[in-house]
């Protein structure tokens, strides 16, 4: 099996049905994105849960992972989500990483604070997993339709003013799925109002989680070292999420589980991502 097969494995959601809109190789090519120049990314990640009042365990562990192997390959990295997963991803990042809550205010607001951390970081590749980005009507909306606007940063700002992104998604209201928006309502099970901020290059997946295990996989192939988590850091990411409340976005539950797959569902898909790079002697 491919990377691609792979993370589209177990697909509950029928994203598998955009896969033609992609190249066949969209993992390894969003890896190419990344510059054998090390220098600084930001990763967007967070997601509120509107029923649970908290954000959802799939997006932090796929956002750290991906940064744990950019650090690993020389990059400095720096976390971008807003007041409900802050405390989260900084408990997650530890005290390396710098974490920035991006402020719950107006567009032209949003804008300038943006670019203004562009300025600050000048990030070398932006990427994005599991964040709600922004639809036609200049709203957020979760995958039941229902507007969660005042609960969502519009960090959006940072993808439309930079060229090197990565879009992360397993719906189609992710921010960076905006590539895919023409196509994505045709799916009745996938969001009829999609996000429209495109990215450089997306990853579409079952699970974010999973396509961010995926761009470190593809990574790891153009690098010749496998950057991939191991399972228990992997299942420690997931638990230490629900241990600070982080919620299963299917059940709504503050549970082990992420978009209703369990820890040991998890681990297979990554643990097949491992063999893959074992089979190329990594």
């Amino acid at each position: 099996m491919s990377i691609e097969d792979i993370i589209l494995s177990r697909d509950q959601r029928g994203i598998s049905a955009l896969r033609g809109h992609l190249p066949a190789d969209f993992c390894r090519q969003a890896a190419g994105r990344i510059s054998e120049e090390p220098g600084t990314a930001i990763i967007t990640t967070g997601f509120y849960i509107l029923a649970a009042r908290s954000n959802e365990t799939d997006g932090p562990p796929g956002a750290i992972a991906a940064g744990m192997a950019l650090e690993s390959i020389g990059y400095e990295v720096a976390y971008v989500t807003d007041r409900y997963a802050a405390e989260l991803m900084k408990a997650l990042a530890g005290s390396g990483p710098r974490v920035v809550d991006f402020p719950i205010v107006d567009d032209e607001a949003s804008r300038s604070y943006a670019l203004g951390l562009l300025e600050e970081i000048h990030p070398s590749v932006i990427i994005s997993t599991e964040r709600c980005g922004l639809t036609d009507e200049g709203l957020y909306r979760n995958m039941r339709g229902q507007d969660i606007t005042k609960y969502t940063a519009r960090v959006d700002h940072l993808f439309l003013n930079h060229p090197n992104t990565i879009g992360i998604g397993d719906g189609g209201n992710e921010l960076g799925m905006g590539n895919l928006a023409e196509h994505t309502p045709g799916v009745p099970t996938l969001v009829g109002k999609p996000c429209v901020i495109s990215s450089t290059k997306p990853i579409i997946c079952s699970v974010s989680n999973w396509g961010c295990y995926g761009l470190i996989a593809a990574l790891s192939l153009l690098r010749g070292r496998n950057l991939l988590p191991s399972v228990e850091v992997e299942r420690a990411l997931v638990e230490k999420c629900v241990e600070m409340g982080s919620v299963d976005g299917k059940s709504h539950t503050v549970t082990p589980r992420v978009d209703g797959f369990t820890l040991e569902e998890n681990s297979e898909v990554l643990a097949a991502l491992h063999e893959v790079l074992a089979q190329e002697g990594l």
